[in-house]
């Protein structure tokens, strides 16, 4: 493990109100992971674990309330080094009782002009992020050519729209788009959907950034084009040697990609290390809900172990608005023993380094 992180989250905190439920919503519930400079951290997990708006929180893009409580993301390339949070707990008054919230106050206005300056020159500059829907991402009564010209104008040193427009064609072809010159003049919604991700892409690293997010990058494409836009990401990470996070509950994506991986489940992390030993079925040491998340994908080697049926994690996804005095996956693990199910229903364990940088939050483990 970088002991010099690109990004670092230290307990990150990142709740919302439910109107329906009148209770606050634990989205992101003490989150603690780093991405090393050159490398890519792939986040795993159910839908609802928190992934996509860990992401937006170290993003300034929570625009809703009460949002980012608090937490840490230090975020260093060697120029520049800040906390992309730093005092945004002065705008947030939390009441609490034996673990519950029972009130949050929000200078919201305050809040987002201060995240706003805090992000200045950071996001669309050193931070650029492809989003799970591009062609919702761009506007759509522009041609995706202008779009990715104003990127290169606001976010890099090149300031004359001829040039802007040379460095967007550039972009286009370097992401294997067919025809940059015709692909220039096309609305997003003339697009593909494997073409409206290649333009993303592109328009993604016009700023030329430290640190590149992808978020679900491959939903909602077939397969054939999945692996031609991964095979993408790979040959940019490769070239350009830049850093990535990459966000996914499909752990072929994750494993295809990256060189670090963090298992996230109710809004916080229960496992993180090499993607070598996380993913593997073969490592001793592993998290009850890796070790199902591992059983559950289609394989020669999991139907060989499991018969014709692949294994099932039983019971539903956490409900992050109850308050769990124990381990958050207590109530669906298969893995507990008498030793440790006092503990596992009564204690929250820590995240503990077990090894060789490799982080498991489990009592089997401490």
């Amino acid at each position: 493990m970088s002991t010099n992180p690109l990004i670092k989250i230290e307990d990150l905190h990142t709740f919302f109100y439910s109107k329906a439920k009148q209770a606050f919503i634990r989205a992101v519930d003490g989150i603690s992971m780093e991405v090393p400079r050159g490398k890519t951290l792939g986040i795993v997990g159910e839908s609802g674990s928190g992934k996509s708006i860990t992401m937006m929180s170290v993003l300034g893009l929570i625009s809703a309330g009460p949002g980012v409580i608090r937490g840490k993301v230090i975020y260093d390339n060697g120029r520049i080094k800040k906390n992309l949070l730093q005092g945004l707990d002065d705008f947030v008054d939390l009441q609490e009782h034996d673990g519950t919230i029972m009130q949050v106050d929000k200078d919201l206005y305050g809040w987002q002009q201060h995240s706003e300056q805090l992000m200045k020159n950071i996001r669309g500059n050193e931070i650029s992020i492809i989003f799970q829907n591009p062609k919702a991402a761009f506007n759509p009564f522009t041609v995706i050519g202008e779009q990715i010209a104003e990127m290169v104008l606001l976010h890099t040193r090149i300031n004359d729209p001829v040039a802007a427009k040379a460095k967007a064609l550039y972009w286009l072809e370097r992401v294997k788009m067919d025809a940059p010159e015709v692909r220039y003049y096309n609305y997003p919604g003339a697009l593909s959907g494997g073409m409206a991700q290649r333009a993303m892409v592109a328009m993604a690293l016009a700023s030329e950034p430290a640190l590149l997010i992808a978020d679900e990058p491959t939903t909602g494409l077939d397969a054939t084009i999945q692996a031609k836009v991964l095979q993408l990401l790979a040959e940019i990470k490769a070239d350009l040697g830049i850093t990535i996070m990459i966000i996914s509950h499909d752990i072929g994506v994750i494993s295809s990609l990256s060189d670090y991986v963090a298992v996230m489940y109710g809004g916080t992390v229960l496992e993180y290390g090499s993607a070598k030993d996380v993913l593997s079925t073969a490592y001793e040491k592993k998290h009850p809900y890796a070790k199902a998340l591992l059983a559950s994908i289609p394989g020669l080697e999991n139907i060989e172990k499991n018969g014709a049926r692949l294994k099932a994690i039983k019971g539903e996804v956490l409900d992050t608005i109850r308050v769990v005095e124990g381990c958050k996956f207590a109530s669906r693990c298969d893995c507990m023993t008498d030793s440790v199910k006092h503990k596992c229903n009564t204690q929250q364990p820590p995240l503990e380094d077990i090894g060789g940088g490799h982080k498991i939050r489990c009592w089997l483990y401490q």
